[in-house]
């Protein structure tokens, strides 16, 4: 049986650098990690540019945040979402902020949000500068989401060869097994992922055509896997184990 994910979340989307296209493959990866009290999306909303977003908001039930551009040149959403989520996050109320821009400007709330206490979910295209994306706990590239609700468009899955030539990759997935393995050099699998959270927000095995973590580390073939089970005596745990630690 499903656990309920009960963590209360905030959706925040900056609709001046998101596309309408996402927001069902970003409500169901939001619901991975709790319930989406409040969701709300700003942006000017007496322009043309966002009508594409008029559907999308009554079918999801999100709320419009009106914001003009009052200076030519000057990004008037992106201060009122930062207002917003400060209101939001002195509220107590959140266990975390889901936080849905492409834009490096948001970085300093990702940090001020974790400062006290709580996640940050990041959300944005591929093109996101490096320093919103390292302030998040994690980060999902949008680029994902729609890959999720195009089921015509096949999921390539990155070869062997193409993965082991992924250097930063395999650095990532060989620090964070020698981070959570025993003496033994065994390792945990969901240790291990919590290790590559930790190193990499963005890191997501979906970016390789991997649905889950270790079918990408198994993909690799760097490591040895091992199924075990768990001290109940029924469950099932992965465990795993750098190939260059044989003895």
């Amino acid at each position: 049986m499903a656990i309920e994910k009960t963590e209360r979340l905030a959706v925040l989307i900056d609709a001046d650098n998101t596309q309408p296209s996402i927001i069902e493959g970003l409500l169901a990866e939001v619901a991975k990690y709790g319930t989406s009290n409040v969701k709300r999306i700003y942006g000017d909303w007496t322009t043309t540019a966002l009508r594409g977003w008029k559907e999308v908001l009554l079918e999801y039930s999100i709320q419009p945040i009106q914001q003009f551009g009052y200076t030519k040149g000057k990004n008037a959403t992106d201060s009122a979402m930062i207002i917003d989520a400060m209101d939001l996050l002195y509220t107590g109320k959140f266990h975390g902020f889901c936080i849905v821009s492409s834009d490096s400007d948001f970085t300093k709330l990702a940090s001020r949000i974790r400062e006290s206490g709580l996640i940050v979910y990041g959300f944005g295209e591929k093109k996101t500068p490096s320093p919103f994306v390292s302030a998040c706990d994690k980060f999902i590239y949008t680029e994902l989401l729609r890959i999720k609700i195009n089921e015509n468009e096949p999921i390539v899955k990155k070869t062997m060869a193409e993965l082991k030539q992924d250097t930063r990759l395999v650095r990532v997935l060989r620090s964070a097994v020698e981070a959570s393995s025993d003496e033994s050099g065994w390792a945990h699998l969901a240790t291990t992922g919590s290790n590559i959270a930790k190193q990499s927000p963005e890191f997501d095995p979906r970016n390789y055509g991997y649905i889950k973590l270790g079918e990408l580390l198994a993909a690799t073939k760097l490591f040895d896997l091992e199924e075990r089970l768990a001290g109940d005596g029924q469950s099932k745990a992965i465990y795993l184990r750098d190939k260059r630690k044989k003895s």
